[in-house]
């Protein structure tokens, strides 16, 4: 049986957390799309981890991790991260990348800071990791395969050509250094050396495993708005990260994928540009942020202080619909239990207009939050396990945003340990 972890916006919803819990009962957990631009934080037995191409599934000896082909690989970072792990006494995870994952170059990186210092003011807010060069070349057809390495004669003949290619725009556009054919040569057999022990057909790998009945987990980067087609485009990412993907990404039917669980935090956050509508500011905003999260709202990449927001129902009924949700995983609740009152967004008004289905980016820039003010609990809910030992205003918050966004909270996370969880019933 395949289930799907996936974000209902903009990303950073807890989905690393939801993950590494259900790992306990998967066998074999994938990443499926992204790169290492974003990541997911884990707290557990081991301590408190940011990993950004591994799956939350590494901290389990039972599970195989996978990176998949939709993955952008940037393989130096893959490899500090299993460093990282080992070297803070995690046993080393079964790990298979597919032959078919796509390369993030040295280049890749250095045009993604260049691109972003040339539109200065009008950036994108990008992490800087190479993401929209790397795809932009797949998806040009330009990109480098991991079974390229494998073929030196391919290998050598293609760093001519892209040399050729990329020097025009390190020369004239951005007025950098060129790049040396060798050195990239170089780099790329590097690079070899450190992936070969653990590439494979992942498709084929997958097609066994789902004939002997083993229990796979796909995990997503980033959540629906960051999306390329359904999001606030332009400010989104370059990979779909759409449960619906992870069938593509990981090399499986999408009829398989018989659980999404879609992860919604209990308010809002995001880290680069691009609306926001439920958005707050000033010490309100610090207050939250700061309270936030397990150490505060911080980019897990970036460090980026996180933009914040009250929970917006408009934004997350639509998250919940593009992915196709089965169930959602509440988290972060027990963040909230500071406040008097807790807004919430139930809706946007657009030019005099109060619309409930999440708009197209040009009209997204337009709208001002509709906001409706529930009580607050005013305690600390940590520690609790069971959904009726909440206090009353508490499950009415819960209660209130299941019925706005019309998707079942079955998952109710109230603290960032793997065992910070309530289970309710659909």
């Amino acid at each position: 049986m395949v289930k799907a972890v996936v974000g209902a916006n903009w990303g950073d919803e807890g989905k690393g957390k939801i993950t590494d819990m259900l790992a306990k009962e998967a066998d074999i957990v994938i990443r499926f799309q992204g790169g290492a631009n974003a990541g997911h934080t884990i707290v557990n037995d081991y301590g408190k981890f940011a990993l950004h191409t591994l799956p939350s599934g590494v901290f389990y000896g039972h599970t195989t991790s996978v990176i998949g082909n939709g993955v952008a690989l940037n393989i130096p970072v893959l490899f500090q991260e299993i460093e990282n792990l080992t070297g803070r006494g995690v046993p080393m995870p079964k790990i298979l990348v597919s032959d078919r994952a796509q390369i993030v170059m040295p280049y890749h990186i250095l045009l993604d800071q260049y691109e972003e210092e040339r539109l200065g003011k009008k950036s994108f807010g990008s992490t800087k990791s190479g993401i929209a060069p790397f795809y932009s070349d797949k998806y040009a057809k330009t990109g480098f395969q991991v079974s390229e390495l494998f073929d030196e004669e391919l290998l050598a003949e293609k760093v001519e050509k892209t040399v050729e290619m990329k020097n025009v725009l390190m020369e004239h556009l951005y007025h950098k250094p060129s790049i040396d054919g060798k050195e990239l040569l170089a780099t790329l057999h590097s690079y070899r050396e450190m992936i070969a022990p653990y590439v494979c057909d992942v498709s084929a790998y997958l097609d066994r495993a789902l004939k002997e009945n083993k229990a796979i987990l796909l995990e997503g980067q980033l959540g629906t708005l960051k999306d390329p087609d359904h999001g606030i485009y332009p400010m989104v990412t370059s990979s779909s990260t759409l449960a619906a993907y992870g069938a593509i990404g990981a090399g499986l039917p999408p009829y398989e994928i018989k659980e999404i669980i879609t992860v919604c935090k209990a308010y809002s956050s995001a880290v680069g540009a691009g609306a926001f509508v439920s958005e707050i500011f000033g010490e309100e905003a610090e207050e939250l942020r700061r309270r936030g999260g397990d150490g505060g709202e911080y980019g897990a990449t970036t460090g980026r202080p996180r933009r914040m927001g009250w929970f917006d129902c408009v934004a997350s009924k639509y998250g919940c619909r593009l992915q196709g949700t089965t169930d959602v995983a509440f988290t972060v609740l027990d963040v909230l239990g500071y406040l008097d009152e807790i807004p919430v967004c139930v809706a946007y008004e657009i030019d005099g207009e109060e619309i409930t289905d999440f708009p197209v980016t040009a009209k997204l820039e337009k709208a001002k939050p509709v906001l409706r003010t529930l009580p607050g609990w005013k305690c600390n809910i940590r520690g609790i396990r069971e959904y009726e030992k909440l206090p009353e205003n508490c499950r009415n918050y819960v209660e209130f945003i299941e019925k706005q966004i019309g998707y079942p909270i079955t998952m109710v996370s109230n603290g960032p340990g793997r065992d910070d969880i309530i289970y309710r019933k659909k």
